[in-house]
């Protein structure tokens, strides 16, 4: 046994959900594919101290992502948790936690070289490769990502790539994640990330792969055929409707809106994982850029969780 493992109580250590869920991460993520993305930029050996392995960088990065934890708060919390320290490969016993500085310079490297976006991609490939496809339907759709409106910090301002926006009754400041999402798997296949003050529509031809049959959106995407055609040219415009004009509802156009939003609400779940379950509310970092980072590593993260009922039976013994 380890030396930083417990041993007067083990034998009846109850296995938690958060044991549960490392689990299943550990057979979910393709760690080999992910690490050969990223190998190319990360440190080699040399005259100075050896770098720390890729894997281990990247697990604690994704416990990062995972359990919406800070560089600090990770650090501390690998040396709290024996669950992560197992999940990382880390024993005490033989070696330290890598601090916060070593796990900025990894967060640093991943934004200079855009691997967010090569590690969504790669993640996309590797799920095709399992017989997990893109069809021809794509449910389009944003969110906004809350960011500090105050202006109490050394700059005594506020972050100039973020803007604020309206929705509804209310405002909000921050920046805006746009989304393409597979309309049968509920995968999502392409993502933008603006300031919360660009409308919905601008992104949406990069929201789609262009052997799209039907695309589906909320109101905010109506009457946007020639965006469509742009991309999708074989695309037909499947975006809910107004129904209110006049003061008067038209009931056929609700009804149409409901079957509609029966498939549209598939994008709902992705925003669920990333938001609630990931905890990416707010951004943690001043730019689009750094936080763009973060948002592709969460979605592809996302899209393994959300097909781990479809993977996890083909890995069993």
């Amino acid at each position: 046994m380890a030396a930083d493992q417990e041993t007067g109580f083990a034998a009846y250590r109850k296995p938690t959900r958060r044991d549960e869920f490392l689990k299943k991460m550990e057979v979910l993520v393709p760690w080999a594919a992910l690490c050969e993305e990223i190998a190319p930029h990360y440190p080699k050996a040399g005259n100075g101290r050896p770098p720390i392995g890729l894997e281990r960088m990247l697990r604690i990065h994704f416990i990062q992502h995972w359990f919406n934890l800070a560089d600090l708060a990770c650090e501390e919390a690998l040396y709290d948790s024996v669950s992560l320290r197992r999940f990382a490969g880390i024993d005490l016993g033989r070696e330290p936690v890598p601090d916060a500085t070593t796990l900025l310079k990894f967060r640093r490297l991943l934004n200079a070289h855009n691997l967010g976006e090569a590690l969504f991609a790669r993640v996309g490939k590797e799920l095709q490769a399992q017989g997990i496809k893109i069809n021809t339907g794509t449910i389009v759709d944003a969110t906004i990502i809350g960011a500090p409106s105050s202006t109490k910090n050394a700059d005594k301002a506020r972050d100039p790539e973020m803007h604020q926006t309206r929705k509804g009754q209310q405002w909000y400041f921050g920046m805006k994640l746009h989304i393409g999402v597979d309309s049968q798997s509920g995968l999502t296949h392409s993502a933008v990330v603006t300031a919360a003050n660009v409308h919905d529509k601008h992104p949406l031809p990069d929201l789609l792969h262009g052997q799209e049959r039907r695309v589906y959106g909320d109101s905010a995407y109506q009457s946007q055929k020639a965006l469509i055609a742009s991309k999708a040219p074989h695309a037909k415009d499947f975006t809910n409707e107004r129904t209110r004009r006049g003061g008067e509802v038209d009931e056929g156009k609700r009804a149409k809106n409901r079957n509609k939003s029966r498939i549209r609400a598939r994008v709902e779940h992705v925003f669920a994982v990333v938001k609630r379950l990931w905890g990416f509310t707010k951004v943690r970092y001043r730019g689009l850029q750094k936080n763009a980072t973060r948002a592709f590593t969460a979605l592809a993260l996302a899209n393994l969780y959300l097909c781990r009922g479809r993977l996890l039976p083909q890995v069993r013994p």
